[in-house]
């Protein structure tokens, strides 16, 4: 008989409660809340399993790699902002310090230790793997109702190189001559791939997710967006691109730089989950609504409730008499608006992650690791919604 995936997390939650923790508590002491879901994280993922396949064939092999990991994991959910304060924490807390694999405050490594294993695991995108083998585990068998997409501002402690800056002005200089010449001419990509042709948005349905990720800007940069107050705020850093299943569970995160348009991600966003889980409908907001996005949705086979953006029904009305009626404004009928008001989970998502599991206090530099501190939290946060989905059901 196959589990549905309803009974197997609550076959999970009971495994937890009756026969994990209890052993736990007997061999490292009282557990507390945050070291209840580092526990179950740690049951959920394949650490070990990928950290050996990662592991190098030849020269001195590397140790304590899987409990340095663990204590990362550790460092998102307790909401820690340094590696210094992970390592007093471990200092003192006995529990968390022997489940990490730490048998005395003497045997934890160096800090520059920590360093190097966070820059292999950057590298190698241990996260990130253990999220995609947490979700396809947890989520795989499932069919989820809303889909909702979203991003959230990443600031950061970086500086922004002068030849980027160079390289955006120049990059604006050409936009402005292209559109000048707009009409004159094929240009050079007249003969060009249509995966090689026109806008990013344009590209992108032509191109394999690999390619549509390798053409995301990542490098640290001035973003620039609205606030639910209607007030443009400005940052420095990134942008974190999420995929929100019913339950509040990130099925999928990208990263770039903060002057990239949501729209732009909202392909290669949709393209990852699609590979990832089943899904209907895909709610986003206003700033999502390009033609593209609606085809390549309905390519997919799902259902697009994407607000209107005002440019289809903000144009100025003539003086003079319509001889012929005006395209009116797509409005949402009845039911998209009950499935629409299902877009804040990301909201709540967005703020439980940075509150929560770190995402608002950055100290390394550089995209990957950046976004390795931040999948550390969204893989954390995966694991704890769906561990309350157990509980409410």
């Amino acid at each position: 008989m196959q589990l549905t995936p309803r009974h197997a997390l609550m076959q999970f939650g009971h495994l937890l409660q009756a026969e994990l923790f209890p052993q736990l508590e007997v061999a490292v002491g009282a557990l507390t809340p945050q070291l209840e879901l580092l526990t179950s994280v740690m049951a959920l993922v394949p650490l070990e399993r990928l950290l050996s396949r990662n592991r190098a064939r030849t020269g001195r092999p590397a140790r304590d790699r899987t409990a340095i990991a663990t204590a990362f994991i550790a460092k998102s959910i307790l909401n820690l902002a340094k590696t210094r304060d992970l390592m007093d924490r471990l200092r003192v807390d006995e529990a968390l310090r022997r489940f990490c694999g730490w048998r005395s405050a003497t045997a934890i490594p160096h800090e520059s230790k920590f360093s190097r294993a966070f820059a292999e695991f950057a590298a190698s995108e241990l996260p990130q793997q253990l999220h995609t083998a947490m979700v396809e585990g947890t989520q795989g068998e499932r069919l989820i109702g809303h889909i909702a997409r979203d991003s959230t501002a990443i600031p950061a402690r970086e500086r922004i190189p002068e030849a980027v800056m160079e390289e955006k002005r120049s990059k604006r200089r050409k936009a402005a001559k292209a559109k000048q010449r707009r009409g004159k001419s094929k240009g050079p990509h007249a003969k060009a791939k249509p995966s090689e042709r026109g806008t990013r948005l344009q590209r992108q349905p032509h191109q394999t997710l690999e390619a549509m990720l390798a053409d995301l800007p990542r490098r640290c940069d001035i973003g620039m967006k609205k606030n639910s107050e209607g007030h443009e705020c400005t940052w420095r850093g990134y942008k974190l691109h999420l995929d929100i299943a019913d339950g509040q569970i990130p099925i999928s995160a990208l990263l770039t730089s903060a002057s990239v348009h949501d729209s732009q991600v909202a392909i290669p966003l949709m393209t990852l989950t699609s590979s990832r889980v089943n899904y209907l409908y895909e709610l986003m907001d206003s700033a999502y609504d390009a033609n593209g996005i609606h085809a390549h949705s309905r390519k997919l086979q799902h259902v697009a409730i994407i607000a209107t953006h005002p440019r289809r029904g903000t144009k100025k009305h003539s003086q003079m008499p319509n001889v012929f009626p005006s395209e009116p404004t797509p409005q949402f009928t009845p039911a998209q608006q009950e499935r629409y008001k299902e877009r804040t989970m990301a909201e709540r998502v967005n703020s439980r992650l940075k509150d929560e599991f770190g995402a608002c206090q950055i100290r390394v530099r550089g995209a990957a690791k950046v976004m390795t501190h931040l999948m550390f939290g969204v893989l954390a946060l995966t694991v704890d919604q769906w561990l309350r989905m157990g509980k409410a059901s």
